[in-house]
């Protein structure tokens, strides 16, 4: 292929980047930063706007942030973050910045947990059991906020 063509190439896909339809803007919080990583990537090819933290610390400066600018759509969070501030911790701290934000639990925990089994009292807006099919968060996305 000769260099023409890959910068052809090259500058069509830059487009379609910067002109990719955005289906929301997303927050993902978790300890693993594989997990982060792969998420991250999934969710932008499934169109959404997605941003990281590794614990409930970051996720709430970075909500603080964003709410002044362009807000989360959605957050979606770790239950334990081992030497960190967890799902259940965080929960209540984005409650006092935004009453309505939408926090999706996501947790390897059995589904006997009382967190995830009872999601909404703790404060969610929805739950995911790892491991989980992205189709799976992404249905549940669609339906928190659109």
């Amino acid at each position: 292929m000769t260099n023409t063509i890959r910068s052809i190439i090259r500058r069509i896909a830059q487009r379609q980047k910067a002109t990719a339809r955005r289906d929301g803007k997303i927050l993902i919080v978790d300890d693993e930063e594989m997990l982060r990583d792969l998420g991250a990537k999934v969710l932008s090819r499934f169109g959404y706007e997605v941003t990281t933290a590794a614990d409930g610390h970051e996720a709430i400066e970075l909500y603080k942030k964003a709410k002044r600018k362009k807000p989360f759509d959605a957050v979606i969070m770790d239950l334990s973050i081992p030497n960190g501030l967890g799902g259940r911790e965080t929960i209540g701290r984005l409650r006092k910045l935004d009453p309505n934000v939408k926090a999706i639990l996501s947790s390897g925990s059995p589904k006997s947990d009382p967190v995830l089994a009872n999601y909404e009292t703790y404060g969610f807006s929805a739950a995911v059991a790892k491991p989980f099919e992205f189709r799976e968060l992404k249905e549940v996305l669609k339906k928190l906020i659109h």
